[in-house]
């Protein structure tokens, strides 16, 4: 049996425990994202874990992090294996902006103990094992486990992200032009608005106001210009829909892995923008439309060029990468091999 252990269920944990039950039989158990409780769910934790060992193989843990400290403990002393699939936070260093495992004292004790301790490493994009960063200044540039932790010796093997192309779709309606979308979580909180290029956003804004932007995972941000509309969370069938109704998806965040979103809006036709940051370049597949630093008008000067292009023609290229490139089967037999053989 695997145990799959997350500190927050999010669509990506319902996503890999899915695949996971076409090869495994999997027990999903939720950690804690609040500092003030991890003591009584580290006690909660070691008592699943003991109580369910018997049935056990694997335990596969979403991020490195608290959450992994005890199963990655278990994997060293019984043998039994532990997989960590590292996704974004747990393999940068972002302190002037408040991001990052490595920042805190205690936890990044706690990640690099159970990288160190745990049997594979699943990163979801190449840039979590080394990177370089230059899109933002006060950022250090050296990133990705192998900067991180130096002298990391655990096996790594890089799995992307996959997605469902047959819920994943085009209608083909029409889009009002100048239409330009962002997903982001927790934006009202400053320092994750910054992190998810929110600020940057908002100083185009003003500049571009035929421009119509949309906001969508956090009702309590309070946008700055007129042109900027927000809407609060969204069901995946509410979250497809309206991604068919913009023409552009904007992912200008200072950092990510692989960016969900991203990818099932282009899926659903949107012509995508990205900041140089993790592999955002590599989902987009066109330079032309990647930022190359943290630039307002160079921001611009990119959304001009989008808005010159054939919409029509490009939004079945924008599709076609992702449904070539990132096939939902792709990830989960990688998946259910790489933990197979752990």
């Amino acid at each position: 049996m695997v145990i799959y252990i997350y500190p927050v269920r999010t669509a990506f944990t319902d996503r890999d425990i899915e695949m996971l039950r076409s090869g495994f039989k999997v027990r999903p158990l939720v950690f804690t994202q609040n500092a003030w409780l991890l003591l009584p769910f580290f006690l909660i934790q070691f008592l699943q874990i003991i109580f369910l060992m018997p049935w056990t193989t694997h335990w596969v843990c979403f991020f490195g992090g608290y959450h992994t400290v005890i199963p990655s403990f278990f994997s060293r002393i019984t043998g039994k294996k532990c997989v960590i699939l590292c996704g974004g936070t747990d393999a940068v260093n972002m302190p002037s902006i408040q991001y990052g495992n490595y920042r805190k004292i205690w936890l990044k004790k706690a990640t690099i103990f159970s990288f160190k301790n745990c049997s594979l490493i699943l990163p979801v994009a190449d840039s979590l094992v080394k990177n370089e960063y230059r899109f933002a200044p006060d950022v250090p540039e050296k990133q990705g486990l192998l900067n991180l932790i130096p002298d990391l010796r655990t096996p790594i093997k890089v799995i992307h992200n996959g997605f469902d192309s047959k819920f994943w779709i085009d209608f083909y309606t029409p889009r009002a032009p100048k239409t330009f979308i962002t997903v982001a979580k927790g934006i009202s909180k400053a320092s994750r608005a910054t992190v998810k290029g929110i600020d940057l956003i908002e100083q185009i804004a003003p500049l571009l106001p035929d421009c119509k932007f949309t906001l969508v995972g956090d009702i309590g941000y309070q946008a700055k210009s007129a042109n900027v509309a927000v809407l609060g969370p969204m069901d995946l069938n509410g979250l497809r829909q309206i991604l068919n109704e913009h023409r552009y998806y904007l992912q200008l965040s200072m950092s990510e892995g692989f960016p969900n979103a991203l990818a099932e809006a282009m899926l659903c036709g949107c012509i995508p923008i990205g900041s140089e940051v993790g592999d955002v370049p590599a989902i987009i597949g066109d330079e032309s439309l990647v930022l190359p630093q943290k630039d307002p008008t160079k921001l611009i000067e990119l959304i001009d060029r989008a808005l010159s292009m054939d919409f029509e023609g490009y939004r079945k290229r924008a599709r076609q990468k992702i449904v070539n490139d990132y096939p939902y089967s792709k990830r989960q037999s990688e998946l259910i091999q790489a933990v197979k053989n752990a």
